[in-house]
């Protein structure tokens, strides 16, 4: 075995970020991909390109794995029970970085509540950098002068794969149903979010949603010394940070400064979804713990339109408005999504990465007029649409299905969210995300 000599399996901007941050260390590294890339001339190593072997492994000190790379590949299984140290950038990050982190996790909502929490911090002296699962991988950040804070948005395939971590201000916002393909089952996602919170202790802060489920995580976090904050759906008196409703039948937003309530109107939020209010809050939690003005959390939340693919509203166009939430990748985004609604009609289908689309029969009855299901995969939606009692057409592509539910009943809104991966289709979400929003625009210009 050589010494001092990593590898880096699967080279897209997770292992780039590694072979540089290695390089500017002066650590050699070798580059492994099982598809054909091409590096850019900065990253100049050797590169491996081919079926991951272990026995080519084993001569390495250490092997990084990208979060795109099956952690249970039966060569790194391998590795692993050979001894040979296997982790991800996430594990490198916790050993070099020596600021404050802030870390944020989740099925949903992760990027939404990271953006503002960026957003909000940026105005403190010192500023913060975002990075993680959004954006700029986390060891592009560690150039030679560290950032004094950083916001991470982490994935359950860069916790599973690291042990260094521990944020000082950490959130859980939920864990739904999804990437079956990845995990072994639902316990070991569930395990891997749940690292998180592995090594903090005495001076941290840890916020959780407010049901029953997460007690005893609280209590366990509290007896390390954690100090525990919970968010959620009920009154303000019970709960740190959330959305409430009033007798009037109006939401409203909260957080707390010390013991000090602070509102906003959920009338008063550009962005839609109680969802999206709930992420909104976290992120006002987050800002405030860390000294940021109720002023300016106040001017963050109520100018704050959302990001693109999630709940985005596109305007009216062919006497209806338009919604894309392309991100809604698995079937519990898309029930938040659709109680967003009174009644929608509802665009959806795609890769169901081994998820089970009938626990949406409930929001599909009772929020949707019509579906229209793309994809390669329609059979499973098809069947939740006839459970529900709900209309429905499998239509050819996203055009057709934009321009069929321009003909649908006036003044309903059309929903993109599709319960469901894009990749039979599409390159990622972003770009199925994008062809609708190009197929909204083509019948603007036809009106």
């Amino acid at each position: 075995m050589s010494e001092q000599l990593t590898a880096i399996i699967g080279m897209g901007k997770t292992g780039q970020a590694a072979a540089r941050f290695l390089l500017r260390e002066g650590m050699a590294c070798e580059a492994f991909d099982e598809k054909k890339v091409v590096l850019p001339e900065a990253i100049d190593v050797p590169l491996h390109i081919g079926k991951l072997k272990a026995a080519s492994l084993k001569r390495f000190s250490r092997i990084i794995v990208s979060p795109g790379i099956n952690w249970d590949h039966p060569a790194l299984v391998e590795v692993r029970a050979s001894g040979i140290p296997t982790y991800g950038d996430l594990e490198l990050f916790g050993e070099h970085y020596h600021g404050d982190t802030i870390a944020i996790t989740g099925t949903n909502g992760k990027t939404t509540t990271v953006s503002l929490i960026s957003t909000m911090l940026d105005t403190l002296p010192g500023g913060i950098e975002a990075g993680g699962n959004i954006g700029t991988p986390m060891l592009d950040l560690l150039g030679d002068e560290q950032p004094s804070r950083i916001v991470l948005e982490l994935s359950s395939f860069q916790l599973e794969r690291a042990s260094q971590i521990r944020p000082r201000w950490a959130a859980l916002l939920n864990i739904q149903p999804d990437h079956a393909d990845m995990h072994a089952d639902a316990a070991a996602y569930r395990a891997a979010k749940l690292r998180l919170f592995a090594k903090q202790g005495e001076g941290d802060k840890a916020m959780l949603p407010a049901d029953s489920e997460w007690n005893a995580l609280a209590d366990e976090l509290r007896g390390r010394g954690v100090y525990v904050r919970r968010f959620g759906i009920g009154a303000a008196e019970e709960l740190d940070s959330g959305v409430q409703l009033l007798p009037d039948g109006s939401w409203q937003l909260f957080w707390h400064h010390f013991h000090i309530p602070e509102f906003i109107s959920s009338d008063d939020l550009p962005s839609k979804g109680i969802h999206q209010h709930q992420n909104l809050a976290v992120a006002a939690q987050a800002a405030t713990d860390y000294g940021v003005s109720a002023s300016v959390v106040h001017q963050a939340l109520t100018s704050f339109r959302g990001l693109p693919h999630r709940l985005q509203s596109l305007g009216f166009v062919a006497g209806r408005e338009w919604y894309n939430d392309s991100k809604a990748t698995n079937p519990d985004a898309a029930i938040a999504a659709l109680k967003s609604f009174h009644q929608v009609i509802w665009i959806c289908g795609g890769l169901r990465k081994g998820l089970d689309v009938s626990v949406m029969k409930e929001a599909v009855a009772s929020h949707v007029e019509h579906v229209y299901i793309i994809g390669k995969d329609p059979g499973e939606f098809v069947k939740l649409a006839d459970a529900a009692g709900v209309p429905s057409s499998f239509v050819k592509n996203m055009d057709q299905a934009v321009r069929q539910a321009s003909m649908s009943q006036d003044g309903l809104p059309v929903l993109l969210s599709p319960a469901a991966a894009s990749q039979d289709q599409f390159s990622d979400y972003a770009e199925r995300g994008r062809v609708f929003v190009d197929a909204v625009k083509a019948l603007e210009k036809k009106s």
